[in-house]
């Protein structure tokens, strides 16, 4: 069974707050050595002493969950292992303690690292006249949302309102009364089109929304909810953006579109009601696309959003991946460190799951630091044109092993003895033996023998400490 390492966080949070150790703990009331232990992940920590630190710290008990320091040193750790930069190696201990006595230094180095990776295939990318550090506009968007825990409290407000003038309809009903609000409230006229790889298009002028023939009854409820949201949240979206305030116009346009998306999901599946039904049907996916008449990929995103501070659903990760394994989109409130700047673990259910399209796929993964995760995972199939491969996608979710008594998803398996041991990326993974390794771990010394064979491809030496 995994436990969530506090540590790091507890002691982060105790520095930015000028405390010292002494002082915390007497406020605590423990020794100043028995924090230092819990500081260093040493001694487990009560659920009575838990809340009491969330209190003195004042933030809410998911940000002790250590998940950001978890993902600030798999990127930390990321950077050191990269071949192209020639360091020396460095054993995670000093990863470990990078992140944990000196963050903000840790984060400094992996935008350095980006920066450094964006100059290497464009040199121009480093004349921004701005002088801000460096993102590619995808991944700058991703931080805001991981930052922020995929949760917008603003946008679910302005999302509950939007919903309230419609009143309770039955979900199969809600598109159709949402066309009509757009027609009343706004003078949008509706319209079905044919055209070739559009699915949504509105011409102001006319006040005509034009959405393709070829999309689901799912995602033409979605469409219409982005409408309402681009007519009626706009100035609430750009109050968003600007507090965000993205470093490029590229990325500025990608967080707006990120952000009303994030709103029209929270039109169609209302934060109190999914999240009840969420807990009722304990996490069915399926079960709640039905209920709220939405797809598979869109019930399985609006779960990783569930982090209101008074009321927070299980936190969970979603990723969405393509068979060449590019990352699409991936949100996470459950402190899963999703490798950045290389491929994940082929042993992981999430790249397996292309196998069997359609059908859902369950694994227990256990990453290096012994944290384990209830991953559940789906390919889906596209529409395409004749000719043309559909386009193919697996969705995931995943949670920490101590809520899979929450999740349909784990009745039948043993948790305690199902676990496949992944890694973040193999030129970070420590595992021997692995016959799916691609890469030998960076940090080793190879320990090749011509005279024999086994099933990994790279043998090696394991790190001292």
């Amino acid at each position: 069974m995994s436990r969530p390492l506090i540590g790091r966080a507890v002691r982060r949070l105790r520095l930015e707050r000028g405390l010292a150790q002494q002082a915390l703990a007497a406020r605590l009331g423990v020794s100043a050595s028995y924090l230092n232990l819990i500081e260093h992940d040493q001694r487990a920590v009560t659920a009575a002493l838990l809340i009491k630190l969330a209190e003195i710290l004042e933030v809410d008990l998911a940000a002790l969950s250590g998940s950001s320091e978890r993902q600030l040193e798999a990127g930390v750790r990321e950077v050191f292992a990269d071949p192209a930069i020639g360091a020396e190696p460095v054993a995670d201990a000093e990863a470990a303690a990078l992140v944990t006595q000196t963050p903000n230094a840790a984060r400094a180095l992996l935008a350095l690292y980006r920066a450094w990776r964006i100059a290497r295939e464009d040199a121009s990318a480093l004349a921004l006249p701005s002088g801000r550090r460096v993102l590619l506009p995808h991944e700058e968007v991703r931080d805001a949302f991981h930052e922020r825990g995929n949760y917008f409290d603003q946008l679910e407000i302005a999302a509950e309102a939007i919903r309230a003038p419609i009143g309770e309809v039955a979900a199969a009903d809600y598109a159709a009364a949402m066309a009509r609000r757009l027609a009343r409230a706004h003078g949008v006229m509706l319209r079905t089109t044919s055209a070739a790889g559009e699915h949504r298009r509105f011409d102001p002028s006319s006040r005509t929304l034009s959405l393709s023939e070829r999309l689901s009854p799912a995602s033409r409820g979605f469409q219409l909810a982005f409408q309402l949201v681009l007519l009626e949240a706009r100035a609430t979206i750009e109050a968003a953006v600007e507090e965000i305030a993205p470093s490029s116009a590229d990325a500025a346009a990608l967080l707006r579109l990120g952000l009303l998306n994030y709103a029209a999901a929270a039109v169609v599946m209302p934060y109190a009601p999914f999240a009840r039904a969420g807990r009722a049907l304990r996490h069915d996916i399926d079960a709640l696309a039905d209920r709220f008449a939405v797809s598979f990929e869109q019930a399985a995103q609006r779960l990783s959003s569930l982090q209101r501070p008074d009321a927070r659903g299980v936190p969970m990760f979603f990723l969405r991946v393509d068979p060449a394994g590019n990352v699409s989109k991936r949100f996470s409130a459950a402190g899963f460190a999703f490798a950045r700047f290389g491929g994940n673990c082929p042993k992981w259910i999430v790249h397996r799951a292309f196998g069997a399209p359609g059908g859902c796929q369950v694994q227990v993964a256990e990453l290096p630091d012994g944290t384990r995760f209830l991953t559940i995972a789906r390919a889906l199939l596209g529409v395409s044109s004749w000719g043309e491969p559909p386009p193919a996608r697996v969705i995931a979710l995943g949670c920490d092993i101590t809520h899979a008594g929450e999740m349909v998803y784990a009745d039948g398996i043993d948790l305690a003895g199902a676990a496949v041991g992944i890694g973040l990326s193999c030129r970070l993974c420590d595992r021997q033996g692995c016959g799916s390794r691609a890469f030998p771990p960076l940090e080793n010394r190879l320990a090749l023998d011509p005279l024999t064979k086994e099933a990994s491809p790279y043998r090696f030496t394991p790190r001292a400490g």
